[in-house]
């Protein structure tokens, strides 16, 4: 029976130009949780990570601490979805502009709506540019568990964002997309989730766990976006 650890990226730049990088704090959360896997002693058998800037950068933190790493595998389908894209396609449902986000309130917004527009998309009521119909999107999760089950035995790392491992966990429990939905806007930056898998199914162990922050002076490093 083996272990597959899905690590949500590190603090992207939420509010800046380019949000897909890694903030300062968001380095440091992947380097802390890199020296916590190397200290529980795992080896890993196989990575993979989707294709994105802060899912990289937030793998090459974690390796920094754990030498010898298999070379990563890239999936497309552990990418996040296009944020955007949601909120455009779901603007008719915002009478009024968002706020900055780089506000409090602008960021309450931001999520307020995200949530509507994902469930729209989820239920085929809009279709955002450059996204695949929810279907598609959940086919493509579950082809990285069958490989994850089908190729390896021992434990697995996987680095991607809350939109793919959010749906991975619901589709182990069976659960309706709106769980999906709270269970994204729930991740925490750099967040360990654990599935326990045999070759015919994967089982939930745990969920947004962060062993690497636990003590008081890392407090301060909790992060959602």
């Amino acid at each position: 029976m083996g272990t597959l650890h899905l690590v949500r990226h590190g603090q992207a730049s939420f509010g800046a130009d380019d949000y897909d990088r890694l903030s300062d704090l968001g380095w440091r959360q992947c380097q802390t949780l890199g020296t916590w896997l190397r200290d529980s002693g795992v080896v890993y058998q196989g990575v993979l990570r989707g294709r994105l800037r802060r899912q990289r950068e937030s793998l090459e933190a974690i390796a920094a601490a754990l030498p010898g790493l298999p070379a990563a595998q890239e999936w497309p389908a552990l990418d996040e979805y296009d944020s955007a894209a949601l909120l455009r396609s779901a603007s008719h449902l915002e009478p009024q502009a968002l706020p900055p986000p780089q506000t409090a309130e602008g960021r309450r917004a931001h999520f307020r709506l995200l949530r509507r527009a994902l469930l729209e998309w989820m239920a085929g009521r809009i279709q955002p540019e450059g996204l695949p119909a929810w279907a598609e999107w959940v086919s493509g999760i579950d082809a990285v568990l069958d490989h994850v089950c089908r190729h390896f035995d021992g434990p697995v790392l996987l680095v991607s964002s809350g939109g793919p491992i959010s749906t991975a966990v619901a589709q182990v429990l069976a659960a309706p997309p709106a769980t999906v939905v709270e269970l994204n806007l729930r991740l925490r930056n750099s967040a360990l989730s654990e599935l326990q898998f045999t070759p015919a199914r994967h089982a939930l162990l745990s969920f947004n766990t962060l062993p690497h922050l636990q003590q008081p002076e890392r407090q301060a490093w909790i992060t959602y976006a």
